[in-house]
């Protein structure tokens, strides 16, 4: 092979040059693979302990070990307060005793009797001045004012009842003449019932009737046909007079005619 290998400079022995080249360019290859960049863009190297951080959680153990351990004593200790009465007695059975007690008493004793004899002293002590007196001279001197003054005692609130009394008699005058006959019953109805709610019911039934009787009459098919019942009766009267006596025919139109506004009116 080393026959064949031609160098790029002169040489005496090929193969030792074909081994020298080699060699050198064996170098290179390795020198450029590990050739190290002059600016060191690696990531930051990261350490387990960081990361970890076993001496926290060796503490954290610790800690619920101890609250577990503390938990369970207490257990343990009201297990057996409740299976048996406990080896500490907390009742205190001892009587406050105070040494001024006595004589708080006493002055409290003392203060009452003198409160209840003041009391004593105020009610049976007669009034000075009378007012049943001064009630009876005022009154004389109001007779004496209202006979000397030109206008009654309490004329304004006279003449405002008046004016009221004025006002709702034209209101209800108003009222009545727009209200239908209708209107003007239930009115009465609400009156009789603030007055007398006991007769409040018989009341109601009547006026129910009244009103029954009322809504038939007004009816125009029945009044037309009263009217012509009222006509033919008037005309049987007539031909009854002329046919029993012709001196009565002037008296008789008079009656008729009364008798037939009497049957109208009603």
């Amino acid at each position: 092979m080393h026959k064949s290998y031609q160098s790029i400079l002169p040489s005496h022995n090929k193969l030792l040059q074909k081994r020298w080249d080699t060699t050198y360019y064996d170098e290179h290859r390795r020198k450029v693979r590990t050739a190290a960049p002059m600016v060191d863009t690696k990531a930051p190297p990261t350490y387990m302990h960081l990361h970890l951080k076993l001496k926290k959680l060796q503490l954290e153990e610790e800690r619920l070990a101890t609250i577990e351990r503390d938990n369970r004593i207490l257990l343990e200790k009201m297990s057996y307060i409740m299976r048996t009465r406990g080896r500490v007695d907390n009742r205190n059975m001892y009587e406050y005793k105070s040494l001024n007690k006595e004589k708080r008493q006493r002055e409290l004793l003392r203060v009452t009797k003198e409160n209840q004899a003041i009391l004593q002293r105020v009610t049976l002590r007669q009034p000075e001045y009378s007012a049943k007196r001064w009630a009876d001279v005022w009154d004389e001197e109001q007779k004496f004012i209202d006979n000397i003054s030109h206008y009654p005692k309490d004329w304004w609130l006279m003449k405002k009842e008046r004016t009221k009394s004025k006002l709702d008699s034209r209101s209800q005058k108003k009222r009545t003449k727009t209200e239908s006959p209708e209107e003007r019953t239930e009115l009465k109805e609400k009156e009789q019932r603030s007055k007398s709610p006991e007769e409040a019911p018989k009341k109601q039934e009547k006026k129910q009737e009244e009103r029954s009787e009322l809504k038939e009459k007004e009816s125009p098919k029945k009044q037309a046909e009263e009217k012509t019942e009222l006509k033919e009766k008037q005309e049987q009267k007539e031909e009854q007079q002329k046919s029993q006596s012709p001196v009565k025919e002037s008296a008789s139109p008079t009656k008729d005619s009364e008798e037939t506004r009497e049957e109208i009116a009603e």
